[in-house]
């Protein structure tokens, strides 16, 4: 399996060898996970799902997942330790850092010396990180499905449905401190599909409650929100924040404050 890594990465564009490095390795970990049983307790979400289940042309970082059943039996660290021992079973130099104190369980699959193993960086000892992070407390209303799919291993991955990864993409522009670009992009990318269904309203409202914001699922009142938020939110560093993941260098202008607007109101989220 590592020198099918080696081939793929060698063969890609430079500009995109380390997304497609990540992309692989972010495939095995979900293989470790599903060969774990994991889908009995965590659904898929988030960007990253996105792109393994829907081909979005953008790559993504981080593997997002929610504890929907099970919660006292979830073995977080012992998850994590079966993802480790297997890539050292492949040859890979693998260390773990593991948080497991706050709601959102956090850990970083930490692959020494893979980036220079690669041709990809100068240094030795530079270490690449996969993250994972499972929110251990969600809020209720999300609808989990199940769905097979092929990228570089074959998977079959529980998932939130379109609706509800909707609504999540929804609450990380409206709560987010500031305005990330992969969220504007994968906004613009679901408004732009007129067979994508609307946001889980069920789910929104579990969000709102649960951040103290339940006045916002009123009315559909999180709709002006939302469009104010997009509006007024500083927007520099927007296309600095995503550029490096695009497939494409042409869909820039998805990224565009007016671009972002006027979807908003095809989709009947704004005047």
């Amino acid at each position: 399996m590592k020198e099918y890594l080696t081939t793929i990465v060698a063969r890609s564009p430079r500009h995109t060898a380390t997304n497609v490095m990540r992309e692989y390795l972010q495939a095995r970990v979900l293989e470790v996970m599903q060969e774990r049983g994991a889908w009995t307790s965590l659904a898929f979400m988030g960007g990253t799902a996105l792109r393994f289940l829907y081909s979005i042309p953008r790559f993504s970082e981080d593997l997002d997942f929610t504890l929907e059943s099970g919660g006292d039996s979830f073995d977080f660290a012992g998850l994590l330790e079966s993802m480790r021992a297997r890539f050292v079973r492949e040859g890979y130099d693998v260390a773990l850092k593991v948080g497991t104190k706050t709601t959102v369980n956090k850990a970083f699959v930490r692959f020494v010396g893979l980036e220079h193993e690669l041709g990809l960086s100068p240094h030795v000892d530079k270490t690449f990180s996969v993250k994972v992070e499972v929110d251990t407390n969600p809020p209720p209303g999300a609808r989990v499905e199940m769905t097979t799919v092929r990228r570089h291993v074959t998977l079959r991955l529980a998932h939130h449905d379109r609706a509800s990864l909707l609504a999540g993409k929804i609450s990380a522009l409206l709560f987010r401190e500031w305005i990330k670009g992969r969220d504007v992009y994968d906004l613009v990318w679901y408004l732009s599909d007129p067979d994508w269904p609307p946001p889980n309203e069920e789910l929104l409202a579990g969000i709102f409650a649960q951040s103290n914001r339940a006045e916002l699922g009123v009315d559909g009142a999180w709709k002006a929100a939302l469009r104010k938020r997009l509006e007024t939110a500083p927007w520099d560093h927007v296309l600095t924040d995503v550029e490096r993941f695009l497939e494409r260098d042409t869909d820039r202008w998805m990224l565009e404050r007016d671009t972002v607007l006027d979807v908003l109101s095809q989709r009947g989220l704004g005047p």
